[in-house]
């Protein structure tokens, strides 16, 4: 048994459900951006011996998720989609000006990371900020929560002890008995975390919508693990740091809230 790993969880924990419980949608975006930065520098730090990630835009990228509540929605909406080509205009002129010491390999990283860490992290604020019918975000968060954190306590405890068939070279930690005792776990939390919501807060959640996406968000979550594992697979290395005792650093923490996020956001905001 991981001492560490429990003594960070039960630590932190509580931790995060205080500052969940208690704080607004502006100090939930600070937050997230911190985190994202903490998340930017691990992976410029895991990326380094391959590739020159232009660090300036990477952090303004993460950084301005602070402001996600701050800038009036209708200027956000209008100008959304015109931050993609600026973005790959300025990576792009990093080469020209550079005459070549920049090269298209660190261009791409920086847009991997930028796309990997802010095009995800940002829709955790987004549902945090949403309001669906009576159901606050401050409630909804917790199904991406649930959804990333129960999988993977379920899936280390019962994988640990049962897991005897390897799910893939990627995580060779990782077995499919773990990986369905994760998908069992995360359901079961969402259903009791729901009941309690309809039969002591007055929803009226249905059952059955939050069994289908409680499978499809920790299945999700899974495929984000997964995918922190490649990268860390690819640099040759076991976390991206050492933040965390017993759960490695930021982005070993998140890689599965990360995934899970935006498609939570989609889901609960058109089908709840």
């Amino acid at each position: 048994m991981n001492i560490k790993r429990i003594l960070t969880t039960v630590i932190g924990l509580p931790i995060v459900i205080l500052v969940l419980a208690f704080a607004n949608k502006y100090i939930i975006d600070l937050m997230i951006a911190v985190i994202s930065i903490i998340a930017m520098y691990e992976y410029i730090n895991c990326v380094s011996k391959k590739a020159k990630v232009i660090r300036w835009i990477s952090y303004l990228s993460v950084a301005s998720i602070c402001l996600l509540h701050v800038i009036p929605v209708d200027i956000v909406n209008k100008y959304v989609l015109f931050v993609i080509p600026t973005l790959l205009l300025i990576l792009f002129l990093h080469i020209i000006v550079s005459n070549m010491k920049i090269t298209f390999e660190d261009i791409a990283y920086t847009l991997i990371g930028i796309l990997y860490i802010f095009g995800f992290t940002i829709f955790f604020p987004l549902i945090y900020g949403s309001n669906i019918g009576n159901i606050s975000g401050k409630i909804l968060i917790w199904y991406v929560i649930i959804a990333a954190w129960g999988t993977d306590i379920f899936a280390y405890i019962i994988g640990r002890k049962f897991g005897k068939t390897k799910f893939s070279k990627v995580s060779p930690n990782k077995s499919v008995q773990g990986c369905i005792a994760g998908n069992l776990g995360s359901i079961s939390i969402s259903l009791i975390f729901t009941y309690v919501l309809n039969n002591f807060f007055g929803f009226e959640i249905s059952y059955l919508f939050i069994g289908i996406i409680s499978i499809i968000l920790s299945s999700i979550g899974q495929i984000g693990d997964f995918a922190a594992s490649s990268i860390k697979r690819y640099f040759d290395i076991k976390d991206f740091s050492g933040l965390f005792p017993g759960h490695g650093g930021m982005l070993d923490r998140i890689d599965s809230v990360m995934f899970i996020a935006p498609f939570a956001y989609f889901l609960l905001i058109n089908f709840l």
